[in-house]
């Protein structure tokens, strides 16, 4: 837990639990669904995995969080108490979509964007068999330029890949890497983005078509924005 405000009220109290450096992201990926370590991980890379853990046992201490061995493996879940703060981290995300300005070049990751796109995948809508959506983004580092998606219908399964893996590609999607992260925000549509000539879909047409339905709008994609001044 943090330093002491010293102060009774109850805002003070509970920022001396979650106003640390990344805590309130941990929660956050929590929310999401996160349970392993290593997929804490995947949703915040920038975190070093010491903090991840310090941090981890800190919301443990605070009765935020549980950390429940399942055989080899360990699960951290939100305590009741963590699953009060669900609403407060939407409405703090849906805040930032409406009055936070544009995103600098740091706040764009490949990673990041994959990862939170696997998330959303709507299993029902994919075709039969193994689906192969194969992401390019021209602009990035080479190590970051390529991602895999390997998503299966029957099995509700979904891979995030940083090296090919193997299996033939049933679409590539082409973009920069501000487009497709203004897509999955909200901030553009997918239609407004193909218009333009930052994102483009390659593959059969009946499975370009469908891409975009393949997965869920996030909660803070369908966020309101403020009126642009006149």
């Amino acid at each position: 837990m943090g330093a002491s405000y010293q102060q009774f009220c109850p805002v003070a109290k509970a920022m001396e639990v979650l106003d640390e450096r990344w805590t309130l992201l941990v929660v956050r990926e929590l929310v999401a669904g996160s349970r392993h370590f290593n997929d804490l991980r995947r949703g915040l890379p920038r975190m070093s995995p010491s903090l991840l853990s310090k941090r981890l046992q800190q919301l443990v201490a605070a009765g935020v969080v549980r950390r429940e061995p399942a055989g080899t493996e360990v699960h951290y879940l939100l305590t009741a108490a963590g699953r009060e703060l669900e609403p407060v981290v939407l409405a703090l995300g849906a805040w930032g979509v409406r009055w936070i300005g544009e995103l600098g070049d740091a706040d764009l990751d490949p990673r990041l964007l994959l990862w939170d796109m696997h998330r959303h995948v709507d299993h029902a809508a994919l075709p039969a068999g193994r689906t192969v959506v194969h992401f390019r983004f021209p602009g990035t580092a080479p190590r970051l330029r390529d991602w895999w998606l390997v998503l299966t219908a029957a099995a509700a399964d979904a891979d995030v890949c940083d090296a090919d893996p193997g299996h033939p590609v049933t679409v590539t999607v082409t973009a920069g890497l501000r487009c497709l992260t203004q897509v999955w925000r909200g901030d553009v549509s997918w239609r407004q983005a193909l218009r333009s000539s930052d994102l483009r879909i390659d593959g059969p047409e009946t499975l370009r078509r469908a891409l975009p339905g393949w997965f869920r709008t996030t909660a803070f994609a369908e966020v309101p924005r403020p009126p642009v001044p006149a």
